[in-house]
């Protein structure tokens, strides 16, 4: 899933550096909640309801996260369990599930689903470090275009004599090490999911 460009529409026009400044640091930060969300979808070999956080029911017509439908509880670390609050949903729940991208079998009895979570292959777990690295690549992205948006922004207050040289060299300075700051927290945060991801149970 790619990141959303998050924040101010680039034709905004600021008056300060310190306006600049707190709207790149909000949009930095919903990029890297934004990947901290997306990554909660991909499994590890541990049950987590986080998982399910993507996997959307058609209940009458409408496309409903599933949290919204039913009580998930992960009983032992293998295992989640999924009371709908409308058991006629139970078979709805059972195809959100199973047409997911998440590999996962339900099973029902009536009440209650059964999500077993198997422990994952090398395979697998060498595809999922793949599709982490790919969705870390996207917020990168997000990031160093959303510097780009504050430098042009910085640099267009100098144009309009809004600031002067000293000042645009502080900014842009400041912004560098905003980006820096926020990298740091996505790699590390990418990084504690890989080893999630690799590690044997």
């Amino acid at each position: 899933m790619k990141p959303e460009h998050t924040g101010a529409p680039s034709g905004h026009a600021f008056n300060s550096v310190k306006e600049i400044e707190a709207g790149l640091r909000g949009r930095m930060d919903k990029a890297v909640a934004d990947l901290q969300h997306n990554m909660a979808a991909i499994r590890t070999g541990r049950a987590s309801v986080t998982l399910l956080d993507h996997v959307r029911v058609d209940y009458y017509g409408t496309a409903t996260p599933l949290n919204q439908l039913a009580n998930l509880h992960v009983p032992e670390p293998s295992l989640i369990t999924i009371q709908p609050w409308d058991v006629s949903q139970i078979g709805a729940i059972e195809k959100a599930i199973r047409t997911s991208d998440l590999g996962l079998n339900p099973a029902n009895d009536g009440k209650l689903i059964r999500l077993p979570i198997p422990s994952l292959t090398e395979e697998r777990r060498k595809e999922l470090v793949k599709k982490l690295h790919g969705v870390a690549e996207d917020h990168r992205v997000a990031i160093r275009n959303i510097r780009r948006d504050g430098n042009d922004a910085v640099k267009k207050l100098l144009k309009d004599k809004k600031i002067a040289e000293d000042e645009e060299r502080r900014a842009l300075d400041e912004i560098q090490k905003l980006t820096d700051a926020q990298m740091q927290k996505l790699e590390q945060a990418a990084k504690t999911k890989e080893k999630e991801i690799l590690e044997i149970k």
